[in-house]
């Protein structure tokens, strides 16, 4: 980024500014109805509500991120911080992860810098349990968060990032939490981590784990840049990149590091985000990672326990003029309704969101401009970012958190603000994106300095919500308003063969002649993770017979009849090829 560009933190500190229906489970038999113990149901929106409700104070949410900014202007003070959907307790509500930052020698904090475990109580408000669950301390500067259940045991356990070292907290299935980071190796120590995902690249049915490692870095090398005369932070190619680390899980409760064996210890770059997706459908995932002033990566899965990187040839390295933009956040989905993920990259401001789609071939096209994706993000840096279907019409809709680095930016830019507002990006069903501020909610006319985003379901309603934190200040968290009013049809699907949490998944939803694809992915937007469960929207067609088939990671290919709407359905595994599943009366 242009050294004009790194912001000078405000010292203001601003806000950044379940009940479910029925769950059906499915199982080798069927599917089994039962009802959850629902403790509160929102009402039907009306038609001129808007899409999302900031309900972060009536959540209880009252968590603050600290960033440690101080004069020495260290970089990672602009970079954090993450945040994750769990649910960590199993009782059938996404609970809320919030990683915080650290201190540094000239930022310290007047109170302890603390993390946050917000237990979903299941009525619209949260209670942090952190410290109870012995998660709420870092030995290290955090930055962000994967949630997954690495000893498929039925709870998740989070891997925490940062510097110099990473944290793997074990979950006990009593809402706490050990850590057991020195006894799986998987430290990653003396390395600024940023993004971490979770997939079982050897589909082994173990979780193994990649880490996006960002700069050389030391609290002990002080840069020094200035913007107008005042003191700044410099810009991230004066920090040379770091290749990044794969654990593969050893099955035992240990990982080994096979960085140099898979071939990505020789991808030096800045790298952030990530996500996890088989990208040329052959049944082993792929990553696609966004870095930052260095070419992004398309890493294809060799099926050998290595990777060939093809993002130059997929040409999603560079921009059209050969250049590496600065990227931060990344999602896959598929945008345009050919069966294939597409790719959105968030970028600095004057670089544009990069928005990709698949083709027959491995390559991609630069479809920016013509989504209109250019046209909304000019002005803004982007971080998390992640497709959603808000309104469950059957066609991925775009949710992008936004907020700049450099304080005094408007004194040079009129077209340019330090709070950016978050952008809700409509989808014509077709990949072109229409901005939906005036109706998505109050949240989306107002201007943060937005990270991490993660997106999930908390009250078990069918649409889909999502919350992200701000540096320096209060999360937000933004309930749906409006998923509610079309048919969907949500999954949850458990591993038997494959990993437990089934990442690596395909799902195709059949309603009429229209086909549905989603994916079960790792990692995705910035430092965050998210809801594992799948809500697949059917618009109107609520009429028409929905019928699903599973690709599980394992290989097994399952086909379900007659899927009921308007509910959850738990899926586990089937031993062996299952033709159908049809619903018990």
């Amino acid at each position: 980024m242009d050294p004009s560009l790194r912001r000078l933190h405000d010292p203001t500190n601003k806000k950044c500014h379940r009940a479910p229906s029925h769950v059906v489970f499915l199982s080798l038999a069927g599917l089994i109805s039962f009802t959850s113990l629902a403790l509160f149901q929102y009402s039907p929106s009306s038609p001129d509500k808007e899409i999302f409700t900031d309900v972060t104070e009536q959540a209880r949410i009252a968590w603050r991120h600290f960033s440690g900014e101080s004069p020495d202007r260290f970089l990672i003070e602009t970079m954090g911080g993450g945040v994750a959907f769990l649910d960590f307790d199993s009782d059938g509500f996404e609970d809320l992860f919030f990683v915080n930052g650290g201190e540094t020698p000239h930022g310290k904090s007047p109170v302890p810098v603390r993390n946050a475990l917000y237990h979903n109580l299941g009525n619209g408000k949260f209670e942090d349990v952190a410290a109870k669950a012995g998660v709420d301390r870092l030995t290290f500067y955090g930055m962000g968060v994967a949630a997954g259940d690495f000893d498929n045991d039925g709870f998740p356990d989070l891997y925490v990032t940062g510097f110099p070292s990473s944290a793997l907290f074990h979950n006990n299935g009593d809402g706490t939490f050990t850590d057991v980071t020195d006894l799986a190796g998987v430290k990653n120590a003396g390395r600024w981590a940023a993004s971490a995902a979770w997939f079982d690249f050897d589909r082994d049915g173990y979780l193994d784990l990649v880490v996006t490692n960002y700069a050389r870095f030391s609290f002990d090398e002080i840069k020094k840049c200035e913007l107008n005369g005042l003191r700044t932070y410099c810009e991230q190619k004066a920090y040379p990149g770091m290749p990044l680390t794969l654990y593969h899980n050893n099955g035992d409760g240990t990982f080994t590091d096979v960085s140099e064996k898979s071939g990505f210890a020789k991808l030096i770059g800045r790298a952030l985000g990530l996500v996890t997706v088989d990208v040329n459908d052959d049944g082993w995932p792929d990553l696609f990672v966004a870095r930052d002033a260095s070419p992004n990566l398309l890493l294809l899965n060799k099926q050998n326990g290595t990777f060939e990187d093809f993002a130059v040839d997929a040409e999603v390295a560079y921009d059209p003029r050969g250049h590496a933009k600065a990227g931060m956040g990344v999602d896959a989905g598929d945008v345009n309704g050919d069966g294939k993920p597409d790719f959105v990259v968030t970028n600095f401001n004057d670089e544009y969101h990069s928005l990709f789609f698949s083709t027959p071939s491995l390559l991609y096209t630069d479809q920016t401009a013509t989504s209109r994706l250019a046209a909304y993000t000019k002005s803004y840096v982007g971080w998390g970012t992640h497709f959603i279907d808000y309104d469950n019409d059957g066609s991925l809709d775009l949710l992008i958190v936004n907020g700049h680095i450099n304080q005094v930016i408007e004194t040079t830019r009129v077209d340019v603000k330090y709070q950016e507002p978050p952008l809700l990006l409509g989808n014509s069903g077709k990949g072109v994106f229409r901005d939906m501020r005036e109706q998505a909610g109050s949240a989306f006319r107002s201007g943060y300095r937005a990270r991490g985003l993660a997106v999930g379901d908390f009250d078990n309603d069918g649409g889909v919500d999502a919350v992200f934190t701000c540096l320096d200040g209060k999360p937000v968290l933004l309930r749906n308003s409006v998923g509610q009013n079309h048919g969907w049809v949500g999954f949850e699907l458990q591993g038997t063969k494959s990993n437990r949490d089934a990442i690596g998944a395909k799902i195709t939803v059949e309603v009429g002649k229209r086909k549905l694809v989603r994916w079960i992915t790792g990692g995705a937007s910035y430092l965050s993770s998210h809801d594992r469960r799948v809500v697949v929207g059917i618009g109107e067609d609520s009429s028409t017979d929905v019928n699903a088939e599973i690709h599980w990671p394992s290989g097994t290919i399952q086909r379900l009849s007659r899927v009921e709407l308007k509910r959850y359905h738990k899926i586990v595994e089937p031993i062996t090829n299952e033709p159908t599943g049809k619903e018990r009366k």
